[in-house]
């Protein structure tokens, strides 16, 4: 992984404090704040790779119809 990949890998360390606070994450980012950092950057490069809809009002998947199959 080249450097330029990293550095925008990296995820801001107030932004992960803050978030990790917000989440009750108190204990695992006093005990193991470099787990708490590697999660949170995992998990922005898995937000980076999820695509947004063309058409926002579009469903993922068909409707629910309550009754239908039941």
């Amino acid at each position: 992984m080249d450097k330029q990949m990293v550095d925008k890998q990296m995820v801001d360390k107030s932004t992960v404090e803050l978030l990790a606070r917000r989440a009750g994450l108190d204990k695992a980012l006093a005990e193991h704040p470099e787990d708490v950092a590697a999660a949170a950057t995992q998990a922005a490069g898995a937000a980076r790779k999820i695509k947004a809809p063309a058409d926002p009002r579009a469903e993922p998947w068909p409707p629910m119809r309550a009754g239908d199959g039941l």
